[in-house]
């Protein structure tokens, strides 16, 4: 009897320490980004849709719609915002890039009708910007934006100090070219904008 309870006991210890070995061997973590936007805890920008809400700068405001947008390889997205109170600023968009770090901007409609891109520099409200891109991407439609479910738009983006941007867009349809909408944008700081999911996630 002695002997088979030394060996039942050196059964035992021989299973616990490859146990340990094991879970020492598998416990060491992957190496990750420690700047990847999945890792905030304001959430991910990219994974934004119709029915979220965002919350920058102490304002709340609903995601109503998306426009996916594709040119090329290239793809990106904006959503359409509404307040939780009345601003008087206007619609506003906020944009979501990867090129290639994540870029989030959020734009406010500037009521200028006679402002164009039609020159590489311009200047608004005494703040020159500078032609950076432009082109024709296909859009893609969710929720409440305005638009059809698909279609086209043009494009022209320029930068100015500090950050700033002006962004124009018009879109493409079978009754012409439309009108040119402006949009002044404000670079969004990492980990200022806190993402709450809306019912449906």
């Amino acid at each position: 009897m002695a002997v088979l309870a030394v060996v039942l006991l050196a059964i035992v210890i021989a299973v616990l320490l490859r146990r340990r070995r094991t879970a020492t061997t598998t416990a060491a973590p992957a190496p990750r980004d420690p700047f990847a936007p999945e890792d905030s805890a304001a959430g991910d920008p990219r994974t934004l849709k119709a029915g979220d809400m965002v919350e920058y700068l102490g304002e709340r405001l609903f995601v109503r719609g998306s426009l996916r947008l594709t040119e090329g390889g290239y793809t990106w997205s904006e959503h359409f915002l509404d307040p939780m109170e009345a601003t008087g600023e206007g619609r506003r968009w906020l944009s979501v890039e990867e090129d290639p770090t994540l870029e989030v901007v959020l734009w406010t409609e500037h009521a200028d009708t006679d402002l164009t891109p039609s020159r590489a520099t311009v200047t608004v409200d005494g703040v020159t910007y500078h032609r950076t891109e432009h082109g024709t991407a296909s859009y893609r439609s969710e929720g409440t934006t305005g638009l059809g479910a698909t279609g086209r738009m043009e494009y022209a983006d320029y930068d100015g100090p500090r950050r700033r941007s002006l962004a124009f867009e018009r879109f493409l349809g079978d009754r012409g070219r439309g009108t040119w909408e402006s949009s002044l944008g404000e670079h969004v700081p990492e980990g200022t904008l806190t993402i709450y999911p809306g019912s449906g996630a």
